[in-house]
Protein backbone atom coordinates (compact mmCIF):
# COMPACT_ATOMS: atom_id res chain seq x y z
CA UNK A 1 0.00 0.00 0.00
CA UNK A 2 1.13 3.44 -0.71
CA UNK A 3 2.68 5.82 2.06
CA UNK A 4 0.18 8.40 0.85
CA UNK A 5 -2.93 6.02 1.13
CA UNK A 6 -2.06 4.56 4.75
CA UNK A 7 -1.57 8.66 5.53
CA UNK A 8 -4.57 9.18 4.28
CA UNK A 9 -6.41 5.85 6.32
CA UNK A 10 -4.56 6.79 9.26
CA UNK A 11 -6.19 10.44 8.57
CA UNK A 12 -9.88 9.16 8.31
CA UNK A 13 -9.34 6.49 10.73
CA UNK A 14 -7.45 8.53 13.85
CA UNK A 15 -9.62 7.84 16.99
CA UNK A 16 -8.89 3.92 16.46
CA UNK A 17 -7.01 1.86 18.49
CA UNK A 18 -3.90 0.98 16.04
CA UNK A 19 -4.47 -2.32 15.11
CA UNK A 20 -8.07 -1.72 14.46
CA UNK A 21 -6.73 0.96 12.07
CA UNK A 22 -4.29 -1.55 10.47
CA UNK A 23 -7.81 -3.75 10.52
CA UNK A 24 -9.74 -1.40 8.75
CA UNK A 25 -6.28 -0.38 6.41
CA UNK A 26 -6.33 -3.69 5.05
CA UNK A 27 -9.59 -3.75 4.42
CA UNK A 28 -9.79 -0.42 2.12
CA UNK A 29 -6.71 -2.14 0.44
CA UNK A 30 -8.78 -5.10 -0.21
CA UNK A 31 -12.06 -3.83 -1.47
CA UNK A 32 -9.69 -1.76 -3.92
CA UNK A 33 -7.64 -4.57 -5.07
CA UNK A 34 -11.20 -6.70 -5.65
CA UNK A 35 -13.01 -3.78 -7.13
CA UNK A 36 -10.16 -3.71 -9.65
CA UNK A 37 -10.61 -7.42 -10.36
CA UNK A 38 -8.13 -9.44 -7.85
CA UNK A 39 -9.96 -12.40 -7.32
CA UNK A 40 -7.32 -13.05 -4.25
CA UNK A 41 -8.62 -10.02 -2.46
CA UNK A 42 -12.28 -10.72 -2.37
CA UNK A 43 -11.33 -14.32 -1.51
CA UNK A 44 -9.56 -12.71 1.50
CA UNK A 45 -12.13 -10.39 2.17
CA UNK A 46 -14.29 -13.97 2.82
CA UNK A 47 -12.09 -15.56 4.86
CA UNK A 48 -12.04 -12.41 6.87
CA UNK A 49 -15.94 -11.53 7.37
CA UNK A 50 -17.23 -15.45 6.92
CA UNK A 51 -17.94 -16.29 10.51
CA UNK A 52 -19.26 -13.46 11.05
CA UNK A 53 -21.65 -13.83 8.46
CA UNK A 54 -22.12 -17.37 9.05
CA UNK A 55 -23.05 -16.34 12.70
CA UNK A 56 -25.47 -13.66 11.18
CA UNK A 57 -27.27 -15.92 9.01
CA UNK A 58 -27.24 -19.19 11.84
CA UNK A 59 -29.14 -16.72 13.97
CA UNK A 60 -31.69 -16.57 12.03
CA UNK A 61 -32.59 -19.35 9.43
CA UNK A 62 -32.51 -23.46 9.80
CA UNK A 63 -28.93 -25.35 10.43
CA UNK A 64 -29.70 -26.59 7.13
CA UNK A 65 -29.88 -23.65 5.14
CA UNK A 66 -27.23 -21.61 6.50
CA UNK A 67 -24.04 -22.54 4.12
CA UNK A 68 -26.21 -21.69 0.77
CA UNK A 69 -27.28 -18.70 2.49
CA UNK A 70 -23.67 -17.81 3.32
CA UNK A 71 -23.21 -18.41 0.01
CA UNK A 72 -25.41 -16.25 -1.50
CA UNK A 73 -24.41 -13.26 0.39
CA UNK A 74 -20.48 -13.06 -0.62
CA UNK A 75 -22.45 -13.74 -4.23
CA UNK A 76 -24.44 -10.58 -3.85
CA UNK A 77 -21.54 -8.63 -2.20
CA UNK A 78 -19.38 -9.66 -4.81
CA UNK A 79 -21.55 -8.80 -7.90
CA UNK A 80 -22.22 -5.31 -5.74
CA UNK A 81 -19.18 -4.48 -4.93
CA UNK A 82 -18.60 -1.15 -6.54
CA UNK A 83 -21.91 -0.28 -4.56
CA UNK A 84 -20.15 0.06 -1.16
CA UNK A 85 -19.76 3.58 -0.45
CA UNK A 86 -17.63 3.49 2.42
CA UNK A 87 -14.89 1.10 2.21
CA UNK A 88 -14.04 0.98 5.73
CA UNK A 89 -17.17 -0.51 6.97
CA UNK A 90 -17.33 -3.43 4.97
CA UNK A 91 -18.19 -5.79 8.10
CA UNK A 92 -21.09 -3.78 8.66
CA UNK A 93 -22.24 -3.70 4.78
CA UNK A 94 -21.95 -7.50 4.90
CA UNK A 95 -24.22 -7.79 7.90
CA UNK A 96 -26.86 -5.53 5.83
CA UNK A 97 -26.57 -7.95 2.84
CA UNK A 98 -26.88 -11.21 5.33
CA UNK A 99 -29.88 -9.74 7.52
CA UNK A 100 -31.81 -9.02 3.87
CA UNK A 101 -30.93 -12.29 2.42
CA UNK A 102 -32.55 -14.12 5.60
CA UNK A 103 -35.37 -12.00 4.95
CA UNK A 104 -35.52 -12.96 1.43
CA UNK A 105 -35.25 -16.51 2.70
CA UNK A 106 -38.57 -16.06 4.73
CA UNK A 107 -40.24 -14.64 1.71
CA UNK A 108 -39.42 -17.76 -0.79
CA UNK A 109 -39.14 -20.20 1.86
CA UNK A 110 -41.22 -23.78 2.05
CA UNK A 111 -43.22 -24.47 4.82
CA UNK A 112 -40.90 -27.32 7.03
CA UNK A 113 -41.71 -28.90 9.84
CA UNK A 114 -39.63 -29.23 13.04
CA UNK A 115 -39.20 -32.84 14.67
CA UNK A 116 -41.38 -33.12 17.96
CA UNK A 117 -39.85 -32.48 21.41
CA UNK A 118 -40.15 -36.10 22.20
CA UNK A 119 -37.89 -37.43 19.38
CA UNK A 120 -34.96 -34.96 21.14
CA UNK A 121 -33.09 -36.28 24.02
CA UNK A 122 -30.76 -34.39 26.30
CA UNK A 123 -27.86 -36.96 25.70
CA UNK A 124 -27.93 -35.59 22.20
CA UNK A 125 -25.26 -33.16 21.70
CA UNK A 126 -26.97 -32.26 18.47
CA UNK A 127 -30.54 -32.28 19.89
CA UNK A 128 -28.46 -29.78 22.77
CA UNK A 129 -27.09 -27.58 20.28
CA UNK A 130 -30.68 -27.33 18.68
CA UNK A 131 -32.95 -26.61 21.91
CA UNK A 132 -30.00 -24.14 22.20
CA UNK A 133 -29.98 -22.66 18.91
CA UNK A 134 -34.18 -22.49 18.80
CA UNK A 135 -33.44 -20.71 22.84
CA UNK A 136 -31.50 -18.18 21.16
CA UNK A 137 -33.58 -17.34 18.13
CA UNK A 138 -36.18 -16.68 20.07
CA UNK A 139 -34.30 -13.78 21.58
CA UNK A 140 -34.27 -10.37 20.28
CA UNK A 141 -31.65 -9.70 17.63
CA UNK A 142 -29.23 -7.61 19.23
CA UNK A 143 -28.65 -10.50 21.77
CA UNK A 144 -29.52 -13.48 19.07
CA UNK A 145 -26.29 -12.46 16.56
CA UNK A 146 -24.00 -11.08 19.49
CA UNK A 147 -24.65 -15.03 20.85
CA UNK A 148 -24.25 -16.51 18.04
CA UNK A 149 -21.07 -14.94 16.95
CA UNK A 150 -19.51 -15.22 20.46
CA UNK A 151 -20.64 -18.95 21.02
CA UNK A 152 -21.09 -20.35 17.46
CA UNK A 153 -18.47 -18.56 15.73
CA UNK A 154 -15.86 -17.95 18.65
CA UNK A 155 -15.51 -14.47 17.71
CA UNK A 156 -14.08 -11.93 20.64
CA UNK A 157 -16.18 -9.31 21.96
CA UNK A 158 -14.16 -6.77 20.48
CA UNK A 159 -14.04 -8.92 16.86
CA UNK A 160 -17.91 -8.55 17.06
CA UNK A 161 -17.92 -4.63 17.26
CA UNK A 162 -14.87 -4.29 14.43
CA UNK A 163 -16.48 -6.52 12.48
CA UNK A 164 -20.17 -5.46 13.17
CA UNK A 165 -19.49 -2.16 13.42
CA UNK A 166 -21.30 -2.15 17.03
CA UNK A 167 -19.91 -0.42 19.82
CA UNK A 168 -17.87 -2.34 22.27
CA UNK A 169 -19.90 -1.44 25.33
CA UNK A 170 -23.26 -2.63 22.72
CA UNK A 171 -21.70 -5.79 22.52
CA UNK A 172 -20.65 -6.28 26.05
CA UNK A 173 -24.27 -5.17 27.11
CA UNK A 174 -25.84 -7.51 24.41
CA UNK A 175 -23.36 -10.59 25.37
CA UNK A 176 -24.07 -10.03 29.19
CA UNK A 177 -28.40 -10.08 29.09
CA UNK A 178 -28.23 -12.58 25.92
CA UNK A 179 -26.25 -14.70 28.19
CA UNK A 180 -28.57 -13.77 31.63
CA UNK A 181 -32.06 -14.84 29.00
CA UNK A 182 -30.65 -17.62 27.52
CA UNK A 183 -29.82 -19.25 31.38
CA UNK A 184 -33.53 -18.30 31.87
CA UNK A 185 -34.70 -20.30 28.90
CA UNK A 186 -32.82 -22.84 29.33
CA UNK A 187 -33.56 -23.10 33.25
CA UNK A 188 -29.82 -23.15 34.17
CA UNK A 189 -29.43 -20.21 36.41
CA UNK A 190 -29.61 -16.41 35.67
CA UNK A 191 -32.05 -14.37 36.84
CA UNK A 192 -35.43 -14.88 37.84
Amino acid sequence: MPNSEIARNMFLFGNRPATETADVAIEVHLVDRARAGEREAFDELYRMFAPMVHGIVLARVPVDDVQDIVQEVFLVAYNKLDTLREKNAVGAWLVRIARNQTAEFYRQSRVTEELPDELTSRNNPEAEAREILAAIRSMPEAYRETLVLRLVEGMTGNEISERTGLKPESVRVNLHRGMDLLRQALGVGGRK
